[in-house]
């Protein structure tokens, strides 16, 4: 694992456990299961790019990289505003 694989797996990590506790919120699960997909699929689709077969391959898996740390920047900020408090946790 290089550098960014770690770090992503660490943001992730804080993500998920920053937003589980909130789940118990059957009005809120949905978003919280958005955020929590969103999140870590940046780390699955580069750690994927790592081993791409070639560069446009390469290229494919950081653009779904970065639009799914889009979305989850999306849901954080949601977040941001139905629970002020959660960002004490990140």
């Amino acid at each position: 694992m290089n550098n960014l694989q770690i770090r992503l797996v660490q943001f992730s990590s804080a993500i998920f456990k920053a937003f589980a506790p909130l789940i118990k919120d059957s009005l809120i699960e949905p978003a919280i299961k958005q955020i929590v997909r969103a999140s870590s699929s940046v780390g699955a689709n580069y750690s994927e790019a790592q081993s791409a077969s070639s560069y446009r391959d390469f290229h494919n898996k950081i653009r779904i990289a970065l639009k799914e740390l889009q979305e989850t920047d999306y849901w954080f900020h949601f977040f941001m505003k139905t629970y002020p408090d959660i960002s004490k946790s990140c």
